[in-house]
């Protein structure tokens, strides 16, 4: 059989659908990575808002606390999930930096959680939003820098950065309206990122 010979224009398309294909498989899917997070601090912290600032909103700050925590868990999971099923696809050590990396997300929100309630008693309880809040984010945003890092984007790592950043204006500006720009500048950012990234993906 005849060898089929490809034209130079035609061998670099094809080494690009490769790189593509390739880079699909390892990097882990945005809608795992930035969405369910944006949907989980949207929620939780439109949620404290409403607490703190709207009468007779039926929403207590345990309440919203509970739908914050439960929305990170979940989104934790997510992550979990997505960076797993991408880990999966490869072997050595990209698969075993992929599963440590989402196992790391779980486990640090939940011991974030265990760790921030034994200091619940001892707070005024209008702090006890802000401390779970700032804690949890903090843990986000270094977890996206280190992200960036393992997978060399730059997009994650900035992602990270900004965390931090809006964080820091969160904590100085103060509840009630810290939650309003938590659930706008995080909560907003991350969902609008995960589609626009999903898309480009």
């Amino acid at each position: 059989m005849d060898e089929v010979s490809l034209s130079p224009d035609e061998t670099l398309r094809l080494i690009e659908e490769q790189r593509k294909a390739v880079r699909h498989d390892l990097v882990p899917n945005p809608l795992f990575t930035y969405t369910p997070w944006g949907v989980a601090w949207f929620v939780g912290y439109l949620a404290f808002f409403m607490a703190y600032r709207v009468e007779d909103s039926g929403i207590s700050w345990q309440l919203a606390l509970a739908i914050l925590m439960g929305g990170q868990i979940l989104a934790g999971s997510a992550m979990v999930y997505g960076t797993t099923r991408s880990s999966l696809r490869v072997k050595g050590h990209t698969s075993q930096r992929g599963a440590m990396y989402g196992i790391a997300w779980f486990v640090g929100m939940m011991v974030m959680g265990w760790v921030c309630s034994t200091f619940v008693v001892h707070l005024d309880q209008n702090l006890v939003g802000l401390l779970f809040s700032t804690c949890s984010l903090m843990i986000a945003a270094m977890l996206y820098m280190a992200g960036g890092a393992i997978w060399l984007d730059w997009t994650m790592f900035f992602v990270g950065i900004w965390v931090a950043v809006v964080v820091g204006i969160a904590a100085a500006v103060g509840q009630p309206y810290a939650y309003l720009l938590l659930a706008v500048l995080l909560g907003g950012a991350f969902m609008g990122v995960g589609v626009v990234r999903r898309h480009r993906r």
